[in-house]
């Protein structure tokens, strides 16, 4: 299935600041990126974001602007000192365009088993209805 189309915004080029925090093309460090998948179901617009080790109490924020929807975390590095470490600490967030018909009056957000899931619902596309048009003479 295809996603719909973007959000129209003022920003001219709306995927771009996804292409900027993507793994393969960001310009962010690796160890910094939210990695996220999206998909349409049951008439809602889901996004998973891979958030392990987080408290989802105190750790996540999640908000909805200007069609936009935003993820930011923080994990903490715990008190005692690993020997090695090759885990990403610190300030993380991951910025994703909603599809035009979202309602982001209508979101909800879950955390289980390490993965954040954001559901945004979809309006209905309306369809115009077809009629006869009479011809003047």
């Amino acid at each position: 299935m295809n996603l719909p189309e973007r959000r129209d915004t003022r920003f001219p080029f709306p995927e771009l600041l996804e292409w900027m925090e993507s793994p393969m093309f960001g310009f962010r460090p690796s160890g910094q990126i939210v990695r996220i998948e999206d998909y349409i179901a049951d008439g809602r617009y889901v996004v998973r974001a891979e958030l392990p080790g987080i408290d989802p109490d105190k750790d996540i924020e999640v908000t909805v602007d200007g069609g936009v929807l935003h993820i930011r975390a923080e994990k903490t590095r715990r008190t005692t000192e690993p020997h090695r470490s090759e885990l990403a600490y610190g300030s993380l967030s991951r910025t994703v365009t909603l599809p035009a018909a979202a309602e982001t009056d209508d979101v909800r957000a879950v955390y289980a088993d390490g993965v954040l899931e954001v559901s945004v619902g979809l309006a209905e596309e309306k369809k115009a209805a077809g009629r006869r048009i009479t011809v003047e003479h």
